[in-house]
């Protein structure tokens, strides 16, 4: 699939919905790229604005605890407080007070959800800030004519309608009529005055302001002139995207179409293939090396490794080419995993600075499509890369999958040796030592054949004979120790 004229990558949104969650995949060029679940009864909230009651006021922390509506409080920082700068937060926050906020980060395992009070409301084009002035510009957009000629019409649409407040202009007006602008100036405008009225009629906690759901989020957020189709099998979402792009950007109705086809969408497109290799947690690299995924719940620590790769220039060069292939990977990772927070990648040594540049170099680029926000700081001599990545909801790892009951989430369980040896002490403690009769022991079948293979080092240490049985209902440590 070629690119665009902007050299942009196509996109393709594919949308499944069943009965219990909505799950989404965003190809660019053929390759998926972001996976987004939500599912029926789950707390999607990222986005919801509230009426909050703050709990408490801690100024050890700098931070507040609210009441907007749920079993757990929401987290409040001194520097998501209006008007807080340079001021200590229980000066400017007391119990009992109500205040608006934003949910900006979900409740992620025993955290609670994270607000701001800096509310703002995106759309297609801008995204409105109410408690700011500033008018400006997506980064984004790099072409400096568009850039100056966006600015012009939205400070004057901003003197013009928004009464002092300001709004950031997002990559997708880059192409945008003044007309549109301007429409949607207006649309976000009532849509505060809206939000400003409940909030002064109601009793916090209160929902002021729910944000769209996730297929409705991507049709706003993905779908553009690089977006070749927007895909779904549910027709009654199908009829809620058609509307809403016929709304907002007619010219791209074309693009929403229903899949109609047999066999399910993501079988059909190779999606639960990708979604089977979430778990991994080694993943090969083209010329045979390798990274490794360790998520915990306060860092991801990547590993890079050469495997059999040498290549045929120097082992500087090698080691290089290896790394820069690793971090092309790590970036298509950390955006399918959606894995945020602190990240610490350890590639392979580079003896030179030009080698360690051209690395961070190339995740820099890698990570220059990711819509979350992305902080990487230089390498060390060490060869490790720290970063940041926005963090609003769990990883999907966390999110499809739970501890597992076997190895507590350590991700190992005692070896077949130890196994062993953990057993046949605990035969001895168990006949203290003395000699006759027999016993049974039932263990996993893995397990069984291995003790098998040692059954008479064992019985000569306990001095009993022993009977093997295997059972396959038995976890990897769980056994069975019968006198008999």
């Amino acid at each position: 699939m070629s690119k665009n004229l902007e050299g942009q990558p196509t996109v393709e949104v594919l949308v499944n919905t069943s009965f219990e969650e909505t799950r989404i995949a965003i190809l660019e060029d053929e390759r998926v790229n972001e996976l987004i679940w939500e599912r029926r009864g789950a707390l999607n909230i990222v986005g919801n604005i509230y009426k909050g009651v703050v709990e408490n006021v801690l100024p050890g922390i700098s931070s507040a605890f609210l009441n907007i509506g749920y079993e757990k409080n929401a987290y409040l920082y001194i520097s998501d407080v209006l008007g807080g700068d340079k001021k200590n937060i229980d000066k400017v926050l007391h119990k009992g007070q109500e205040v608006m906020v934003q949910v900006v980060k979900d409740a992620i395992s025993t955290k609670g959800m994270k607000v701001t009070m800096d509310v703002t409301l995106p759309g297609r084009y801008l995204v409105l800030t109410p408690h700011q002035s500033f008018v400006g510009v997506s980064k984004n957009i790099e072409d400096s004519e568009a850039r100056h000629k966006l600015n012009e019409i939205m400070q004057e649409l901003a003197a013009k309608h928004l009464d002092g407040m300001g709004c950031i202009v997002r990559t997708e007006a880059e192409e945008a009529t003044k007309e549109e602008l301007e429409r949607e100036v207006k649309y976000l405008y009532r849509q505060w005055q809206s939000i400003v009225k409940k909030f002064e009629a109601a009793r916090g906690p209160k929902l002021l302001h729910e944000d769209m759901d996730a297929v409705l989020q991507v049709a706003r957020d993905v779908l553009s002139e690089n977006a070749k189709v927007y895909l779904l099998d549910s027709k009654k979402d199908y009829e809620r995207v058609l509307d809403f792009v016929e709304k907002n950007s007619p010219d791209l109705a074309d693009r929403v179409k229903l899949y109609k086809g047999k066999t399910p969408i993501f079988e059909a497109y190779d999606i639960e293939t990708e979604i089977d290799n979430l778990r991994k947690t080694k993943l090969p690299l083209p010329n045979g090396g390798s990274i490794i995924i360790q998520e915990a719940e306060s860092l991801c620590a990547i590993d890079v490794n050469t495997g059999k790769f040498t290549g045929n220039k120097s082992q500087e060069e090698t080691v290089t080419q290896t790394n820069i292939e690793a971090a092309n990977e790590i970036a298509h990772q950390l955006r399918l995993r959606n894995i945020g927070g602190i990240i610490v990648i350890d590639f392979i040594d580079m003896r030179k600075a030009s080698s360690r540049h051209r690395v961070v170099e190339a995740l820099a680029q890698a990570v220059h499509g990711d819509r979350a926000k992305i902080r990487i700081l230089p390498i060390t001599r060490l060869g490790l890369v720290e970063m940041t990545r926005e963090r609003k909801r769990a990883s999907t790892g966390s999110f499809i999958s739970e501890e597992c009951p076997q190895c507590h989430g350590s991700g190992r369980v005692l070896s077949a040796e130890s196994m062993r040896i953990k057993i046949q002490r605990e035969i001895y403690d168990l006949t203290s030592g003395r000699p006759g009769g027999n016993l049974r022991v039932v263990l996993h079948p893995v397990l069984a054949e291995a003790i098998k293979a040692r059954q008479e080092d064992i019985e000569q240490n306990i001095h009993r004979t022993l009977k093997i049985q295997a059972d396959p209902q038995l976890a990897w440590e769980d056994y069975k120790i019968v006198l008999e």
